[in-house]
């Protein structure tokens, strides 16, 4: 097998497929600089970045993206294994002596990155969410190395209060979360959270991911309903409510285009964690506050593991905390678990009410 360091392979595809087109965005604290060689694929991101740009041409870390045919690099790679609970082998890797390549094993996209300097390369365009979350990922590692811990939750804040929702798999923390923006929240994050202590407060950091969401939660919420197009929703509208929550198909929700301007921010006080625990059934449904350091059987539904896109940028760093360092960082907001049954108008109504007035009663309610 060839071998190659992340230099050579930067320099050779930036000399082959030249990336003049170039995007400025700022996220919290930090400016990316990402060059393309496609305008398709340049107007695409322009769009779907549009409230993180960046007038100012000056970056703290450079990204190029490349347009061409899937790339064979002759290298040794190493099977990424599934996360817990997932069976599909996505990703493969090989850690260079300069970096990390990363290869996503079913589009062919390679992805390359270390000492700050970053590229994309392969099908970019028909694989645009790929790049996306490889921009997302410079921002994460970003924030990890400042010392955040990595959660996999959404976020909103409305009045100065913000909350995080996470949940287990299939839960509908997005779901919650633009419940949450048709009842006046701002955006903070879909789907990752970086969440930093000071003192007794903690501060989250959201990603610039823009919600995708299936066609029931757009059919029950009038300001999502746009994005279905008007020939699709008759048949939608037809399943069994069952039927709507497994559907695999998905659209993007853009937050500038479903609730306007200066919706989608990135930093947050984190007031609560709200833990999704329910089920699809008609019990009831039960909302109370938790002590994160006795109820550690929730926390894997937040605790996320910061995969092969993060190098720490120092070897005293570690790179995944362990669940009781979580439950330390945790018992400083307040975190409130819902079980029981499904009722998102219930556990909209909680949160928006938490949020304004800052006070929460624990509930008990029967299903809707």
């Amino acid at each position: 097998m060839t071998t190659i360091t992340r230099a050579e392979l930067v320099k050779k595809y930036r000399h082959d497929f030249p990336a003049t087109k170039a995007l400025f965005m700022r996220f919290d604290d930090l400016t990316i600089e990402v060059r393309i060689n496609t305008g398709k694929l340049h107007s695409y991101l322009e769009n779907y970045f549009k409230d993180f740009l960046e007038s100012k041409r000056k970056s703290d870390i450079l990204i190029t993206v490349h347009e061409c045919l899937a790339v064979d690099l002759s290298i040794d790679y190493t099977v990424k294994q599934p996360d817990h609970g997932k069976i599909n082998i996505k990703e493969e890797f090989s850690n260079l002596s300069d970096g990390t390549i990363v290869r996503k094993i079913l589009t062919g996209m390679v992805f390359g990155f270390g000492d700050g300097d970053n590229i994309a390369i392969g099908p970019c365009t028909e694989n645009s969410n790929q790049v996306i979350n490889f921009i997302n990922t410079r921002f994460i590692e970003h924030k990890l190395n400042q010392g955040c811990f990595l959660g996999h939750a959404a976020g909103v804040i409305q009045s100065g209060r913000g909350l995080a929702i996470a949940g287990f798999s299939g839960m509908g923390k997005s779901t919650l979360a633009l419940h949450l923006m048709s009842k006046g929240a701002t955006f903070v994050s879909n789907d990752r959270v970086m969440v930093k202590g000071s003192g007794d407060r903690l501060t989250f950091y959201g990603v610039a991911k823009q919600p995708r969401i299936n066609p029931g939660t757009a059919l029950n919420n009038p300001d999502l309903l746009p994005i279905i197009p008007l020939e699709e929703r008759e048949n939608f509208a037809s399943l069994p409510k069952a039927a709507l929550w497994d559907l695999e198909h998905k659209y993007d929700a853009l937050i500038r285009e479903c609730f306007g301007t200066e919706k989608f921010i990135l930093r947050a006080p984190m007031n609560a964690l709200i833990i999704l625990n329910w089920q699809r059934n008609k019990s009831e449904t039960v909302i109370k506050v938790i002590d994160p350091l006795k109820r550690k059987e929730l926390l894997p539904a937040f605790i996320k593991e910061t995969g092969l896109f993060y190098t720490p940028d120092s070897s005293s760093k570690i790179k995944d905390q362990d669940i009781e360092s979580y439950a330390k960082l945790l018992s400083k907001t307040t975190v409130i678990e819902i079980s029981g049954g499904v009722n998102f108008d219930m556990a909209a109504k909680m949160c928006h009410e938490f949020m304004t007035r800052g006070t929460f009663q624990p509930t008990t309610a029967k299903h809707a």
